[in-house]
């Protein structure tokens, strides 16, 4: 395991949006996301759980419709979810 850099940053993002695209092209109106990446990975669960709420939030300002749901295993996964979904 390295350092985190932001090509890896970049990548995380990548994988979200791509997926977000994907469902609204196939018309699919709900989706949800594991805590990609911070398993196996050890991709840093703070920074990736930053990375996905930005990406979700991005997706949303044009995409309303879209219902996007975080699934999470941990305890401290929900901790840091809930924190960064009630930041505005």
């Amino acid at each position: 395991m390295g350092k985190l850099t932001q090509n890896d940053c970049n990548m995380l993002k990548a994988c979200y949006k791509s997926c977000l695209e994907l469902a609204k092209k196939s018309g699919i109106k709900s989706i949800a996301f594991c805590c990609i990446s911070t398993g196996e990975f050890h991709f840093p669960n703070e920074k990736a759980a930053e990375i996905a709420v930005n990406t979700a939030r991005n997706f949303l300002y044009e995409n309303e419709d879209m219902q996007i749901i975080f699934n999470v295993f941990k305890d401290n996964d929900e901790e840091i979810y809930q924190k960064l979904l009630t930041i505005k």
